[in-house]
């Protein structure tokens, strides 16, 4: 549940931005992302999010019919627009993004919209820190989160922050803190954790224009034992090159090792991560195999240029392991 968006990635790699010719239009979106992914691997996904009454929200809703993933939850809101995302490649490090999110449709969420949902037909949910930045999509979130769990549901929260969405980032961190004793399992990176926790403006530093990867100071061991104590199973934390990491409120600390791949694009990666672990945890997987599956369709999606349409299928991903050692 929460956003989408046409993707328009630069087809010319390693150009600076104003030197880009041609660019190739995807689907993406953080929760797209990951039910197109879960959908590759073998889990039934349906996806709510909203479109608006334009040729680009047709564009994401038939590219979604075409991955499997339902959609009949998806709803067309009057007056909005489908928001769009472009972003250049320069590998290895450098990925200048930009977000169209003005008058979003899928921040139009509300109660009603998941109130239609089927949930008692589900067996998880997985929701997105990226929602909870307006109304009426937070309130949305909230119900889902509780409905979801009164039915006895696997709730899973990805942190999913995006400085640009929020006028004042402590915000963020206000929102996630109140959801998480809703939560089972949230995810997120380094920065996603502290930001959770952020409650000094001046420990928050935009790099560039990458406003997908903030620098955000804290204290990362105490952020996450802070973050426990609200109440989540299980806080996965995503560590690029190094892995993840899955932490208990036991204090236990669970370690997978990523996978040694050349970078060509990193966004979609934790996306394919979310996805790949919530597959493995689904299984009935312990946390480390669950971790090692979401690691590797990360690392598999770093080689490409995009996300959902670029996540890997359950054999090529199982090859990919096997071919690596194993999990």
């Amino acid at each position: 549940m929460g956003r989408c968006s046409i993707d328009l990635y630069s087809h010319d790699l390693g150009a600076a931005f104003p030197d880009i010719h041609r660019f190739g239009a995807y689907i993406g979106g953080s929760p797209l992302n990951i039910a197109v992914g879960a959908r590759r691997l073998g889990l039934r996904t349906a996806l709510l999010t909203a479109v608006g009454p334009d040729q680009v929200g047709e564009f994401v809703v038939e590219r979604l019919r075409r991955e499997g993933v339902e959609t009949r939850f998806i709803p067309v809101k009057p007056g909005t627009r489908t928001p769009a995302v472009l972003l250049g490649i320069e590998p290895p490090d450098r990925f200048p993004i930009t977000f169209y999110r003005e008058n979003a449709a899928d921040i139009q969420l509300t109660i009603d919209d998941v109130a239609a949902l089927p949930l008692s037909e589900a067996r998880a949910v997985q929701l997105s820190g990226a929602a909870l930045a307006k109304e009426p999509s937070r309130s949305a979130i909230f119900y889902a989160a509780e409905q979801a769990r009164a039915l006895g549901l696997t709730v899973f929260l990805d942190l999913d922050f995006r400085a640009d969405a929020w006028h004042d980032p402590r915000a963020y961190g206000l929102m996630v803190r109140a959801l998480l004793p809703l939560v089972d399992i949230a995810i997120g990176t380094e920065e996603e954790v502290n930001a959770a926790m952020l409650r000094r403006p001046e420990d928050l530093t935009i790099r560039h224009s990458q406003i997908t990867a903030p620098e955000i100071r804290g204290d990362l061991p105490a952020n996450i034992r802070a973050l426990l104590e609200r109440g989540v199973r299980a806080l996965v934390v995503k560590r690029g090159a190094k892995g993840s990491e899955v932490h208990l409120p036991s204090g236990e600390v669970i370690l997978a090792p990523g996978f040694s791949v050349e970078v060509v694009s990193i966004l979609g990666a934790g996306d394919a991560f979310a996805a790949g672990f919530i597959y493995g945890h689904l299984q009935g997987w312990d946390y480390y195999r669950a971790a090692r599956l979401g690691n590797a369709c990360g690392a598999i999606v770093v080689t490409r240029i995009g996300c959902a349409d670029f996540t890997p299928y359950e054999d090529e991903v199982m090859a990919f392991i096997e071919g690596q050692g194993g999990f």
